[in-house]
């Protein structure tokens, strides 16, 4: 699975609400990737997570560090936290929107 971030910026010209608060995707942040293997990822759970951030200047990807945001280790259990939170209410990444 991918999951795409997006730096958000408040929309000040829409003349009806987008949103609360009213914001629309920016620029790229980072993406995100989720891979299911029970083999390769026993000691969480069969799941391997990573990140990849984003440079705007150079057009180009970085894998996360320690420094970002979220914090990323250098190993494939960087999402397990966020993956057991979140899987206590059936979700992947986080919860729909609702439609």
């Amino acid at each position: 699975m991918a999951k795409i971030e997006w730096k958000q910026k408040e929309i000040t010209t829409a003349p009806f609400s987008v949103s609360t608060p009213d914001t629309v995707p920016d620029s790229l942040e980072q993406v995100e990737f989720m891979e299911k293997d029970s083999k390769r990822f026993a000691d969480s759970g069969g799941w391997g997570w990573a990140v990849f951030d984003y440079d705007a200047a150079s057009g180009t990807f970085a894998p996360g560090t320690l420094s970002g945001k979220p914090p990323q280790g250098n190993d494939a259990k960087c999402g397990l936290a966020c993956l057991t939170i979140a899987k206590t209410n059936d979700y992947v990444f986080t919860r729909y929107a609702k439609r």
